[in-house]
């Protein structure tokens, strides 16, 4: 049976829907969540809301980390900017949630955390043979980077499913995994972008905030015209 691997959806409840659309039409009804279900996007209660009724299994993400624990992320102002329009617009549910969640999740022969298996919620992993050979187990699922990739060290294989909400390897598409109990598989979807641009904005954020969703970016920018 085939399921699915999503992560960094960062409030992008736009990119979400579409993820998950393509995962029923592929008829995929188990998903994985790898963290950071909220920071950056407005539609933080939707996506843990969807999350929550699809009961989708999540580890904790750094940013969800920052706010179920009342903290801040001390290398990023924009992200605390995001942040404390959230703590203003999260529901007591919602919080509730994401303060239950694992840091780290054993799905079968898969291990599942958000960062890497040093720090599980804040590790920006680096993916190599010497890694790996150091860490328990042969297949490994991580997010963090926004950066989707599958990579075989040997006898164990690793996959980052890319960000849902925030793809930061040039392709903008909202990107997923699908593993079939061997193999795993990429994917990258379309969304209406332009929708998150509308609620950000109504939300108070300038383009700084969004702006490089539109080209997959590494790092925010504001758009071009």
């Amino acid at each position: 049976m085939k399921i699915a691997f999503i992560s960094d959806i960062h409030g992008n409840y736009e990119a979400l829907k579409a993820v998950l659309s393509e995962l029923d039409k592929l008829g995929i009804t188990q998903v994985y969540c790898a963290g950071d279900i909220v920071g950056y996007y407005s539609q933080i209660n939707e996506c843990c809301n969807e999350l929550r009724v699809r009961e989708i299994p999540s580890v904790m993400g750094n940013h969800d980390w920052y706010l179920a624990g009342g903290g801040f992320c001390a290398r990023s102002k924009s992200v605390n900017d995001c942040l404390s329009y959230q703590r203003g617009v999260i529901t007591k549910e919602n919080l509730d949630w994401l303060k239950s969640l694992p840091v780290q999740m054993q799905i079968g022969k898969v291990r599942m955390v958000h960062g890497g298996w040093t720090d599980p919620i804040d590790e920006y992993l680096k993916p190599s043979l010497d890694y790996f050979e150091k860490v328990d187990g042969d297949i490994f699922v991580s997010g963090h980077t926004h950066v989707q990739t599958l990579q075989k060290f040997a006898n164990k294989i690793y996959c980052n499913p890319g960000s849902v909400g925030q793809p930061r390897d040039g392709d903008p598409r909202a990107a997923f995994a699908v593993y079939d109990g061997q193999n795993f598989e990429l994917h990258r979807v379309t969304y209406d972008m332009q929708r998150v641009f509308d609620l950000m904005a109504a939300a108070g954020f300038n383009d700084y905030y969004y702006g490089g969703l539109k080209y997959g970016s590494k790092n925010l920018r504001k758009l071009e015209n």
